[in-house]
Parts: C-alpha cells; structure tokens; sequence
C-alpha cells in the first residue's frame, strides 16, 4: 500500500533499513573478508564482526519496541518499517545460533570424538557458515527492496495487517495483488 507520508517521515523510516544493511554489507560483509585475511596474524577482528553484529540486531529490536509505545514520538509509518527491521533481525540471530551450535559440534566431534580435522571443517563450512552466509546476501536484497519502499512510501500488506493504522495515514494507492493486472479495474 502506498500511503500519503510527509518527506521527514518517510527518511525516518528508511533509518531502521540503513543501519540493518550496514550491518549485513558492512559488517558481514566487508569487515569479515577483511578479518578474515588477517585472521593468521590477529584473530581479534574476527572476533568482533559477530559481537558488532549482536549490538546491532539487538538495538534494531530494543528500538522497535520503544517504536511501538505510543509516545515514542514515531508515526505509525516509521514503527512499521522499525518492525520490519526487527522481524528479519530476529530471523538473522535465529542463524547465528545456528551456525554457533553448528561449529560447536563440528569442535567437540573433532575434539572428543575423533571426527577428522577436514571433517569438522567441512560441517563447520558447509553446514553452519555457508547458509548464513547466503542468509546474509539475502537479507541484504530484501533490506534494499524495505528501503525502497519506505521512501516511496509504501509498506507491505502483512505489515499494514499486522500494525493497522490507527486512521492517521492517508492511503493513496490500494493495490489488490491477489487479482491479475489485465482483470484489475482501472
């Protein structure tokens, strides 16, 4: 839906999608190539990309629960799109414990119980980091599209469904996707 938003609102609501891509693209992406490189010399940088990551995620959920108080001074356009952000914030430390509990056992299987060394990387790689990774390139495509739509002033109809609007937010384009465009009435 495409709603009639004011120009300080709508930059409001891409803030949430900004900083979630800035922690996928820069932080996951950027950061971790880099860490990853220096990782025979100092292993510190690496370590950092999943603890910069949390802090982030984390906040994005702290502030789209303050978003959703009613005088937290946000539009209900803004919350919305700080709800999105949560949402895929929540998904995206889903796959992380995933991934940790994925190397955890790849350690203790090479560790205690005698899984060869090629074996654990192999289950480590291919089975806890390789489908977050892919999570991470997806998460940053479906962040560019959040951020298109806010500043085209438009949410999802799940969300609108979700959150619905309390009558202060003029809707100007209501488009039923269920129908096929050449059946819809012009």
């Amino acid at each position: 839906m495409k709603f009639d938003i004011p120009g300080e609102e709508w930059k409001k609501a891409r803030i949430p999608h900004e900083i979630f891509l800035t922690n996928m693209a820069g932080n996951h992406v950027l950061m971790f190539i880099s860490a990853l490189g220096m990782v025979g010399s100092f292993w510190q940088p690496l370590a950092m990309v999943p603890i910069a990551s949390l802090c982030v995620l984390l906040y994005t959920i702290w502030r789209a629960k303050q978003a959703q108080k009613p005088d937290s001074g946000l539009s209900w356009f803004v919350m919305c799109h700080w709800q999105i952000a949560a949402k895929r914030s929540w998904f995206f430390i889903y796959m992380l414990m995933m991934m940790s509990a994925v190397a955890t056992l790849g350690w203790v299987g090479y560790a205690y119980l005698g899984m060869m060394k090629i074996a654990a990387y192999a289950t480590v790689g291919g089975i806890g980091i390789l489908p977050t990774l892919v999570t991470v390139l997806i998460l940053i495509v479906m962040e560019s599209d959040a951020l298109h739509l806010a500043k085209n002033c438009r949410l999802p109809d799940s969300i609108v469904e979700q959150f619905p609007d309390p009558g202060t937010t003029t809707v100007i384009e209501d488009i039923d996707y269920s129908v096929r465009p050449e059946d819809r009435v012009k």
